[in-house]
Parts: C-alpha cells; structure tokens; sequence
C-alpha cells in the first residue's frame, strides 16, 4: 500500500467516525424531547391563544386601582391616572424608556409593564379606559 493511499484510508476512517459521533448525538438529544400533546408540550386551541394575547378593554372608576400581575401591559386610553409603585420600583414606560414611581401621571397611548407580582398598577383619579393584556385586579 503506498502513503498516499495509505492517507486517504486514515482520513476517510476519521471522517467516518466524526460523521458517526455527529449523528449519534443527535439521536441522543432527540430522545429527549417532550412529544407533541403530552403534559410536558400541550396543545392549545387557538381560542385559548387568543384569550391570552387579546387586550381586554376595561373601565375604571375614579380611585379604584388596577392592580397588574407580573408581565401584565397596560395602554391607558382616555381619562388620567397616577402610577401604583412598590419598594422595587415603579412601572416600565416601554414607549418612553423610563420608569415610572408613584404619584407620577400615566401618559395616554403609552404601553406600560408591570415587572412582577408586587401590588404595581394605576390608580385611577378620573373615569379612565385602558386595555390590558394579562392578568389584573380592579380593587
């Protein structure tokens, strides 16, 4: 057998093997992977999916509160509110890029996050409209 064909053996065998460990480990992982409608990865109606991403229109009196849960958006879109903070901070003005602390006023069309489940929201000082998506409390 001459060298170069000799290196060509040992390449060929190394590819081999690496095409080998590749697949292999592929086959692995994909073991792994939770089948579609088991508990580990439901299936959803799309009523569900639309019940969840849909923002809610809904009216609030003055000085009741709106109470947001973490992850909730609220877009205040007629009358005037003030902001509902906590010792962590305030609400997330993702139009502006700000965050807003208690007492300060809820700006118009602006989307608003509340960041987590710690009593965040607005309060209403006269009758106002928002659309919410997620879950809330009017208190």
């Amino acid at each position: 057998m001459s060298r170069k064909h000799a290196a060509y053996v040992v390449l060929l065998a190394g590819l081999g093997a690496f095409l080998v460990g590749w697949f292999g480990r592929g086959l692995a992982f994909a073991g792994n992977a939770p089948l579609p409608g088991s508990e580990e990865d439901p299936l959803v109606s799309r009523a569900y999916v639309d019940s969840v991403l849909a923002m809610k229109v809904v009216e609030v009196s003055p000085g009741q509160s709106l109470i947001g849960y973490s992850g909730t958006e609220i877009i205040l879109r007629a009358g005037t509110a003030t902001v509902i903070d906590s010792e962590l901070g305030g609400l997330c003005d993702c139009t502006e890029g700000v965050d807003l602390t208690k007492g300060a006023n809820v700006p118009t069309n602006h989307l608003l996050l509340v960041p987590r489940d710690d009593g965040r929201g607005i309060k209403a000082t006269s009758k106002v409209v928002v659309m919410v998506r997620g879950k809330f409390d009017v208190k």
